[in-house]
């Protein structure tokens, strides 16, 4: 049996005393991040804000199995957050949809969350009313026309059935529980109600598709609540990619288990844990970026080349080489050979070991 037919569902609970030390380990150093962040003052805060975000919003899209256009997904962030950072790269609509919902559950924490707010997310994630090739329900909860909701995996005739959603009839009453709930007072920490949220929403699965986002939408906005504020600094979803076949197991289990959900906050708590840890390297990245610029303030730089080494510090994957350059900064090859040859001059970029048509460019080590 699935926890959802169990005749206790939904009175989850868990172990107080199992969960103490992790719960405690986590608001420390939730604590700990915030207070580094902020110390950082407002344009590197936004620096790191738009580093988290883009991956939140790359990440929790891979974990189902799409790839988004990074650099559009980081423009589209960076537009919505008033950010200058250089020549802007359109965003496909798909792009815009999941940044949308992911910015008014963060940006927007504290206002309720209700079923029309979820059915404006599920349409902004699917704004041509499909996935893939298949038309779905949007805006709406789903109503198993095609059969019941079930997570799949396997080849066609050998498919495995990891779950299966409650019926579309239960839809309404399921969700309402679940949404008095999330806006509750109860007592409960509400790091721990994030867990339990992400845990509860995608057991209910009410949407044809994207239910996965959805629920770490919800469970950033109840974590963006525990902090008070929109700031996001860490990516529980880029932790989730990594840890992807663990996250499924422990879902799995949980769902075909029992009330006592102990187990998979446990995990939860650990994953986020990790998240946090992980964040060191947004604020490394973050810091280096600011230190590179302060030793280059001296050097005379147009906009291109501004906006190509922008690029090169936020990770450019490759090598530059004039072809590149030219078209990211859309000028002809006299120009970005000249940009890259005065760089050169001022030690900000040194020529690669490789010549002729492999030259190509990296910033100077000594940076």
């Amino acid at each position: 049996m699935y926890t959802h037919e169990l005749k206790d569902w939904p009175r989850f609970h868990w172990s107080t005393d199992k969960l103490a030390e992790p719960l405690a380990s986590v608001r420390h150093r939730q604590g700990r991040l915030i207070g580094h962040m902020e110390a950082l003052g407002f344009n590197l805060q936004q620096e790191a804000v738009l580093q988290t975000l883009t991956a939140d919003v790359l990440k929790s899209s891979e974990i189902e199995g799409e790839k988004l256009d990074a650099e559009q997904v980081r423009s589209f962030i960076a537009r919505r957050l008033g950010m200058d950072i250089g020549a802007l790269k359109p965003a496909d609509r798909n792009v815009e949809g999941v940044v949308e919902m992911m910015l008014d559950a963060t940006r927007h924490y504290d206002r309720p969350l209700t079923a029309d707010r979820l059915f404006a997310w599920h349409a902004s994630l699917f704004p041509t009313g499909h996935s893939g090739m298949s038309k779905i329900r949007t805006g709406a909860w789903r109503d198993d026309s095609k059969g019941p909701m079930q997570v799949v995996s396997g080849p066609m005739g050998k498919e495995h059935v990891h779950f299966e959603a409650p019926k579309a009839r239960r839809l309404a009453g399921e969700m309402k529980s679940f949404l008095t709930w999330f806006e509750g007072k109860e007592p409960i920490d509400l790091v721990l109600k994030a867990g339990l949220a992400h845990l509860w929403f995608v057991t209910i699965h009410p949407f044809d598709d994207g239910n996965g986002r959805i629920a770490r939408a919800i469970a950033d906005m109840a974590l963006a609540r525990s902090e008070n504020s929109p700031q996001r600094f860490y990516s529980m979803s880029a932790q989730i990619r990594q840890e992807r076949k663990a996250y499924y197991d422990i879902l799995e289990a949980t769902q075909k288990g029992e009330i006592d959900i102990t187990p998979w906050m446990e995990w939860f708590l650990d994953c986020l844990g990790r998240a946090i840890d992980g964040a060191q390297v947004t604020l490394s990245a973050v810091l280096g970026k600011a230190r590179f610029w302060e030793r280059i303030k001296t050097v005379q730089l147009n906009d291109r080349q501004r906006l190509v080494i922008n690029r090169l510090l936020d990770g450019f994957e490759g090598k530059l080489t004039t072809t590149k350059y030219a078209k990211l900064a859309k000028c002809s090859q006299d120009t970005a050979h000249r940009d890259i040859l005065a760089l050169v001059d001022h030690d900000v970029l040194v020529q690669n070991p490789e010549g002729g048509r492999s030259t190509s460019y990296s910033l100077a080590p000594s940076l």
